[in-house]
């Protein structure tokens, strides 16, 4: 884009409709909140300054927003169009501008729809350009109306409550989208009213203007239905999720991956995939991750904000703002928390749980390990029943173990201890010092077998057991 552009964000609406203690626009959509998915979509799209509406619950939205967003306060709610006017700084401040004004809970306009239509409303030299689609049932949305002599135009938006029968007809709707001159928008503020049953002030009502004053309004009409859509309730919202789960799944099929069956799957829209890749059922990829190629993920698998290399299989297991690399086998039933690394063709077994730890190439984990706040090398056993004791009650503590270390089954390392290169640590012990290189350490008691004792001890036993049951 050669000239500058800027967005109003309209997200002060609250989650009432949605039973909701968070506003409407903190609402997920594949887990992603709905105000993120269109301040994501005017990034893409070059657009340089965002201006958000926000209402009650304003912290947790700006929590949210990326750098550079500012925020306005619409304490009280009287229509779209008084929630521009709360924007009025923003609008003078960039006065020179083409504003889009969008909706938080229609996450579908996307970066093509918005580059698309600024294109025909400066190539129009449009006032006003409003972003539409067809349906196939357009109960409920404004009609657009246009001219009969020139159809990039338009003459009216009517609201079907007071349209004819044949304006009803009409399949092209409203989106709520818009963009502006921001020296019309700024004038056109000031012109509207609230004379209305709702008394509100309604943005559609700058259509008037232009109308009044000879204005040109220009229609953008889009090839997706679904640009139109937002959620007010619940039921809208799974019919969101719904919807923006097969988008997904549809683009990763034609990037090359595999789903034998979709039940359960769930994709965030930031997830990347490679080719070759099965995504098994009951899988949840949450935020961004990365997959490479050749990997099977799942039966029943979370994966969230994670790096997972080529030819890795994770089954039934979850891992959180971690990074994987190649030919690792994680699972069934383990735990990657974050800030764990793993290298190349690590093996984490059944039941392990790996916590801000780093474990070289191809050391294993075979089966109920706690692994926290470590450094592990390569080529290491680590047998059954390991435990890092990495936490006093206060501090937490790191230890390391050098490459090709042997770590026996039930062990506990007293952190913090280093464990040096090719050492040998026996089943059973709890190690509280150092071992060093090529050492074996043993920190158990010694077992002693007292002959004979067995007979005795059950006498003793049988006969309190008798004399307590009379």
């Amino acid at each position: 884009m050669t000239t500058q552009t800027c967005a109003i964000i309209l997200a002060a609406g609250q989650g009432t409709r949605m039973k909701s203690k968070h506003p409407k626009a903190m609402c997920e959509v594949l887990f992603k909140p709905m105000i993120c998915w269109v301040t994501d979509w005017c990034r893409k799209a070059g657009i340089e300054k965002i201006c958000v509406v926000v209402g009650e619950g304003a912290q947790e939205i700006e929590a949210v927003l990326p750098e550079g967003c500012v925020t306005v306060l619409q304490s009280e709610r009287k229509g779209t169009g008084h929630a521009v006017m709360m924007a009025k700084e923003f609008i003078q401040e960039n006065i020179d501008s083409d504003i889009v004004v969008l909706n938080a809970d229609a996450p579908f306009v996307n970066d093509r729809v918005l580059r698309e239509s600024l294109d025909q409303h400066r190539t129009e030299n449009a006032k006003i350009t409003v972003i539409t689609a067809k349906l196939d049932h357009p109960t409920g949305y404004g009609r657009l109306v246009r001219s009969t002599e020139d159809d990039k135009v338009v003459t009216a938006i009517v609201e079907e409550k007071d349209a004819t029968e044949e304006q009803r007809a009409i399949k092209e709707v409203n989106s709520g989208a818009y963009w502006f001159s921001a020296k019309f928008l700024q004038d056109a503020l000031t012109k509207i009213d609230c004379n209305n049953s709702q008394h509100e002030y309604y943005l559609p009502d700058t259509v008037k203007v232009a109308f009044s004053q000879g204005e040109k309004v220009i229609a953008c009409l889009c090839d997706d239905p679904n640009l139109v859509l937002g959620a007010n309730d619940r039921a809208g919202l799974l019919k969101l999720n719904e919807i923006a789960n097969k988008i997904v799944v549809d683009r990763l099929l034609e990037d090359g991956v595999n789903f034998y069956c979709t039940d359960g799957i769930v994709i965030s829209p930031d997830v990347t995939i490679g080719r070759d890749t099965t995504i098994a059922p009951g899988t949840q990829l949450i935020g961004h991750v990365e997959i490479g190629e050749d990997c099977v993920i799942g039966p029943n698998t979370i994966i969230e904000n994670s790096q997972i290399g080529n030819g890795c299989q994770i089954h039934s297991s979850f891992i959180e703002k971690s990074k994987v690399g190649n030919g690792v086998r994680i699972g069934p039933n383990s735990h990657l928390r974050p800030n764990s690394v793993l290298a190349d063709s690590v093996k984490i077994g059944n039941f392990v749980e790996i916590k801000n730890s780093t474990l070289g190439e191809k050391t294993s984990v075979a089966h109920l390990t706690y692994i926290g706040d470590s450094d592990f090398g390569s080529h290491i056993n680590v047998g059954c029943g390991v435990v890092t004791v990495n936490y006093n009650g206060y501090r937490k503590f790191r230890s390391t173990v050098e490459d090709n270390a042997f770590i026996g089954c039930n062990t506990n390392l007293v952190s913090p201890v280093h464990v040096g290169k090719g050492a040998y640590i026996a089943a059973g012990s709890t190690i509280t010092d150092d071992v060093q290189e090529e050492e074996l350490a043993i920190a158990r008691a010694r077992q002693t077998n007292k002959q004979g004792w067995v007979a005795g001890y059950r006498e003793k036993e049988l006969a309190l057991k008798a004399k307590n049951s009379k």
